[in-house]
């Protein structure tokens, strides 16, 4: 029997969040690239809530689009109602999260990918890798046709070997009763890649016609929108939001839960993967805050042409009856009517330490991963992952440096760095106060800090970058003339400062100073600083934070310099640490299971005390100095 046989440079497998970033890099880059969905009609697919950013995630966004990524550009497009959280408290955990209208942002994604060169768009279960010596050589799918390549963007999602439940309901079903993808774990097992079995869940999706509002809390968007994407003009996106609403369940939803804990798969084990810890079932939240009275439930529409809204903080995996039941309990849901089901789903993975920081399987030379795959949660952290696997993919090919986005750049090598160097026992999610440095890893500058290395990986264009020199030379021009003009005690100044609640000045100032006072800030200046002119927000922005928060952004650079320093000593990744006397063994089991790629990735592995890495520091330095001293001889002999 013959088969259809075809040749591309990148396979990518799912047209998820992370697969559609995947080929979107891979493709642009000039590679001729392949991307696998188990529906067309599921691309960049939104089963869980419907937004993007929060909370972190919100940083990863902006990081992606800085990079050139696509995730931020397509939200713009299509949300319908945007706020930045966090606005109460200091710009490091400033996080935007915008409503999406779910079938118009898939829509959204789907043309992109559509209308990209060097992109072909193919529905089809694949179910084998096939490696040659070691590297990856292409696939196979359910009909038996191979894909020919040099590099394989594993991006599955949720869909390996996906199973749904919710009460005694169990089938096998990717979400939103897709296919699910239930032959390609073999292959990968028969390829010494190590599986896991992860769990996630969502709430019940619920007829807005059957919703009283007026007993609930109306959310509303920000009045002046910003956008996620740096190339998106703020003007253009101005316009009327939809609402969100805010209500609670109370003592008689948890009794109804506790009553039925016993029908629950959760808790009568017939659910066996690992669900996420930050994103707890109701069923969960009742077990395990019993002294809490109520939970927060959030009802969000799904988009402007369906009435299906989304009960967010109440997913579940209690049978039929039971939600029903419970969720006619909460204040504005009592005659409430299921559209779609709770559900969890269970799914087949990977532990990410079988991956090099790259997002390089160890064990296959030129298959890549990135997302849910990698045992992660959440879209975003998802869409980042498929980004630098794509990314690195592409550099492979071209023979180019990879790109390796350290924890002092950027959430997304934090995010990468946790998942390669951690036991992840459990879904990861993203969240700042995993950033030891996110006092610089603000979103408000995610341009200045990535857009070079997008610009240099060839995703950013030419006009772009051009356009943030200019803005990075009038951030320095502005804080040199704050820092350098002189304001004298006048009444005027004395004035201004009494109506503000400001201390009088008793000699002179810099404008810098009085806008470091927790009271001030640049543009409330405005009235005193007669020879200001007029500059953008974004330039405004960065000026008033970098000089308020100066003291503390020049300490939190001090460290980043102290931890370069052990990120700069490279370690080899083929190295047998077995051979370094002095290491505790279990350092040795550790370090030889991560191959880490520098001392500073080794310092961060569990297992792998201070003192191991003061052992490997002497050893290197030993090192170092016999292969000088062989260089030195092999001189001397020339």
């Amino acid at each position: 029997m013959e088969y259809l046989e075809e040749s591309y440079d990148v396979v990518v497998v799912g047209a998820g969040h992370a697969g559609c970033e995947a080929a979107l890099v891979c493709a642009r880059l000039g590679l001729e690239t392949i991307v696998f969905t188990v529906s067309v009609d599921s691309i960049a697919l939104m089963p869980c809530n419907p937004n993007i950013g929060g909370s972190s995630k919100g940083h990863l966004v902006r990081e992606l689009d800085a990079l050139g990524g696509e995730m931020g550009k397509v939200i713009d497009k299509t949300f319908i109602q945007s706020k930045m959280l966090n606005q109460s408290k200091g710009p490091a955990v400033h996080s935007l999260r915008a409503q999406a209208d779910k079938q118009e942002y898939s829509r959204t994604m789907r043309r992109t990918l559509e209308q990209t060169d060097h992109l072909t768009i193919r529905q089809a279960e694949v179910t084998e890798i096939i490696t040659e010596n070691g590297a990856i050589a292409g696939v196979k799918t359910f009909s038996g046709a191979v894909y020919r390549s040099k590099a394989v963007v594993l991006a599955t999602g949720t869909y390996l070997k996906a199973r749904c439940i919710y009460g005694d309901v169990s089938e096998y079903t990717g979400p939103n009763g897709l296919k699910p993808a239930n032959h390609l774990t073999d292959s990968l097992k028969a390829n010494g890649i190590e599986m896991v079995r992860f769990k996630t869940g969502t709430p019940a999706r619920v007829d807005k016609r059957s919703i009283d509002f007026s007993k609930m809390e109306e959310q509303f968007g920000d009045k002046r929108i910003v956008p996620f994407s740096f190339s998106t003009d703020p003007e253009s996106i101005q316009k009327e939001q939809a609402s969100c609403w805010l209500t609670y369940t109370n003592e008689k939803t948890h009794g109804i839960i506790r009553d039925n804990l016993d029908r629950s798969p959760l808790y009568s084990g017939a659910i066996e993967g690992t669900g996420p810890r930050y994103c707890p079932s109701i069923e969960d939240k009742v077990v395990k805050f019993p002294d809490k009275d109520r939970h927060q439930v959030f009802v969000e529409p799904e988009g402007l042409y369906t009435n299906e809204m989304y009960l967010g903080g109440m997913s579940s995996s209690l049978p039929e009856d039971v939600q029903y039941a419970m969720y006619r309990t909460v204040p504005g849901l009592e005659n409430v009517k299921i559209v779609r089901n709770a559900y969890a789903i269970e799914y087949d993975c990977i532990n990410a330490h079988q991956l090099h920081a790259t997002l390089e399987f160890k064990a296959v030379s030129g298959l890549f991963s990135g997302g849910q795959f990698n045992g992660s949660s959440g879209y975003e952290e998802a869409a980042v992952q498929g980004f630098m696997a794509g990314v690195n993919a592409s550099m492979k090919l071209l023979g180019r440096e990879p790109v390796v986005l350290d924890r002092s750049q950027a959430y997304i090598g934090v995010l990468i760095d946790d998942l390669v160097t951690k036991e992840n026992h459990e879904p990861y999610r993203m969240m700042t106060s995993r950033a030891e440095y996110r006092l610089l890893l603000r979103q408000d500058n995610a341009d200045q800090r990535l857009m070079k290395i997008g610009h240099e990986i060839g995703l950013i264009g030419e006009e772009q970058y051009q356009n943030l020199l200019i803005k990075e030379q009038s951030i320095e021009n502005e804080m040199k003339r704050l820092e350098s003009t002189n304001i004298g005690a006048s009444k005027e100044v004395q004035q201004f400062l009494e109506e503000n609640n400001s201390t009088p000045l008793k000699t002179g100032a810099t404008l810098a100073e009085l806008v470091r006072r927790p009271e001030l800030n640049y543009i409330m200046l405005t009235k005193i600083d007669k020879d200001r002119s007029m500059l953008p927000w974004d330039v405004i922005q960065q000026v008033d934070i970098n000089i308020k928060y100066d003291g503390y952004i020049r300490r939190q650079k001090q460290q980043v310099s102290q931890y370069k320093k052990l990120e700069n000593k490279k370690l080899d990744v083929t190295f047998d640490y077995e051979t370094v006397k002095g290491l505790r063994k279990e350092a040795v089991q550790k370090l030889n299971l991560y191959k880490p790629m520098s001392i500073g990735q080794a310092s961060r592995i569990s297992g792998v005390s201070p003192a191991d890495i003061s052992v490997l520091l002497v050893y290197l330095e030993q090192l170092r100095y016999q292969r000088s001293q062989e260089r030195k001889e092999e001189d001397r002999q020339i």
